[in-house]
C-alpha cells in the first residue's frame, strides 16, 4: 500500500511557514501581499519540481497537475486543494496542509507509478480567507464571482481589490476568465484541520465532512451627531458608538435564540469616529458576520438583524445604513465522496465519523459545479486562526494519507 513521506510534507509545511512567518510563531499572509507572492512562487517552484505541469489563472489560482497543463472538458480531473492566504496572526497549518498534502499526494502517485484513469490536481485558491472577498479564487474557478462588484471590493482597512492584484501583477477585470469549462471537475476533496474540537475530544482521528456552513458578513454603520463630551447632556446625545455597542450585543442574543442551536455571529472589526476621547461619537461602524448550516435558517437571521439595527437606530436616535458585503451559501457535501473517504479510511485503518463544518471553505463552491467533500483531522485544543494553531504531526500524516486513498478511489 503506497503512503506519503511526512518527512517531506513537514519540510514544506516548515518551509511554507516562512512566508510571512511571525517571531513569537504562527503567520500573517494575506493575499496579494508580498509575502503571499513569494509564497506563490516557492509553491509554483515545488509544483515542478515534483513533476507536475503548474499555471496560473486570471484570478490568482495556482495549479498542479498530473498529465494536463489545463482544464477541459473532455478530460475531467480529480481536483483537491485548499489555500495558502492566511488571517493575521494565524497558524500554520489552515489552508497551507490542504496545498501541501495535495502536492505530497500527486508526487507519491506520480513516483510509485499508482494507476488513475482520471488526472489529478492540486490548486491553491486565492484569498479564501476574504480580506477582498470571501473565497474569490473559487467562487472565480466555478463562475459565482459578482462581476460588477470587483472595482468596489476592498479590505477592512479600505484597500481595494484591484490595486491589491495589480501590485502583484493581476490584473482584476479579468479575474472571471478564470471560470473553469463545464465538466472539466470530475470531483473535489479538500483535506483541511477541523479548526474546532470535536474530533479531538471524541479521540477520532477523521472527520468526513457532509455539509458545509454559509457565511454572511455586513457592513452595519450607525451615524448620530458628534458633540462634545463634556458639556453636551446625556439625554441629548446621539452616540453612533452606543447604538452599534447595543446592536452587536442584542444581535448576538438574536443569533443564540434563533439560529436553531448551530449558528454564531461575530463582530470582529469596529471603528468610532472621530475617535477621540473628548468628543461623542458620531459614527460606529462594525462588520458583522453569522454563520450556519441551514440556508433558511441563515436568511431568516439575516433579515431579523437589519430590522433589530434599524430598531436600535430609532431608539438612539440615529441614521443607520445596513450594507451586505458577502454571503455563501451553505453546501452539501457529495454522497460519492463521502462514502470514498470512508473507504479510504477502510483501506489505512482509521476510524471515522461524519459532521458539518462549522467554517466556510472553497469545497463549498466547488459544490456547485463537481461532487465535492472534505476530510477533517483533529486541531490541538481545537485551536485555529490564532498562532497555536497545530495538529499533531501523526495526524496530519494520517490525514494525508486518506486523501491519498481517496483521490485514488475517485480518479479510478
Amino acid at each position: 500500500m503506497i503512503a506519503v513521506s511526512l518527512e517531506r510534507l513537514r519540510a514544506r509545511l516548515e518551509a511554507l511557514a516562512g512566508f510571512g512567518g511571525l517571531p513569537g510563531g504562527g503567520v500573517t499572509r494575506p493575499c496579494w501581499s508580498p509575502r503571499h507572492e513569494e509564497a506563490r512562487g516557492w509553491l509554483l517552484g515545488e509544483l515542478r519540481a515534483a513533476g507536475l505541469e503548474a499555471w496560473v489563472d486570471p484570478a490568482g489560482n495556482v495549479f498542479g497537475a498530473t498529465g494536463v497543463g489545463a482544464l477541459a472538458a473532455d478530460r475531467p480531473v480529480v481536483l483537491t486543494g485548499s489555500h495558502i492566504d492566511t488571517v493575521p496572526e494565524g497558524g500554520i497549518l489552515d489552508g497551507a496542509l490542504g496545498v501541501v498534502a495535495g502536492l505530497e499526494c500527486l508526487e507519491t502517485v506520480r513516483q510509485a507509478g499508482a494507476a488513475h484513469r482520471l488526472p489529478l490536481a492540486v490548486a491553491a485558491w486565492s484569498d479564501e480567507e476574504g480580506r477582498y472577498g470571501s473565497l474569490f479564487g473559487s467562487r472565480a474557478f466555478t463562475g459565482r464571482l459578482d462581476v460588477e462588484r470587483i472595482p468596489e471590493m476592498a479590505a477592512a482597512d479600505g484597500e481595494r481589490l484591484v490595486d491589491a492584484m495589480a501590485r502583484a501583477g493581476f490584473d482584476a477585470r479579468r479575474a472571471p476568465e478564470a471560470r473553469a469549462p463545464a465538466g472539466a471537475v470530475a470531483a473535489y476533496v479538500e483535506l483541511h484541520i477541523e479548526q474546532g474540537p470535536r474530533l479531538e475530544e471524541a479521540g477520532l482521528p477523521i472527520g468526513v465532512v457532509d455539509s458545509i456552513v454559509g457565511v454572511r458578513r455586513t457592513r452595519v454603520v450607525f451615524t448620530g451627531q458628534a458633540d462634545h463630551a463634556g458639556t453636551t447632556p446625556m439625554d441629548r446625545r446621539r452616540d453612533g458608538f452606543l447604538a452599534a455597542a447595543e446592536y452587536a450585543l442584542r444581535a448576538r442574543d438574536l443569533v443564540v435564540r434563533r439560529g436553531g442551536g448551530r449558528s454564531v455571529t461575530n463582530v470582529g472589526v469596529v471603528s468610532v469616529h472621530p475617535g477621540v476621547s473628548n468628543i461623542v461619537p458620531a459614527r460606529g461602524e462594525l462588520v458583522h458576520e453569522m454563520r450556519s448550516p441551514d440556508a433558511d435558517v441563515l436568511a431568516g437571521l439575516a433579515r431579523e438583524c437589519e430590522a433589530l439595527a434599524r430598531r436600535t437606530a430609532r431608539r438612539r436616535r440615529v441614521a443607520v445604513e445596513v450594507r451586505p458585503l458577502s454571503a455563501t451559501a451553505p453546501a452539501l457535501c457529495a454522497e460519492r465522496v463521502q462514502r470514498a473517504v470512508e473507504a479510504a479510511c477502510v483501506t489505512v485503518g482509521l476510524a471515522s465519523t461524519r459532521l458539518y463544518s462549522a467554517a466556510g471553505h472553497d469545497a463549498q463552491n466547488l459544490a456547485a459545479i463537481a461532487d465535492a467533500g472534505m476530510i477533517f483531522i483533529p486541531s490541538k485544543g481545537g485551536r485555529s486562526h490564532r498562532v497555536d494553531e497545530m495538529s499533531d504531526w501523526e495526524a496530519i500524516e494520517r490525514g494525508a494519507n486518506v486523501l491519498l486513498h481517496t483521490l485514488l478511489a475517485l480518479a479510478a
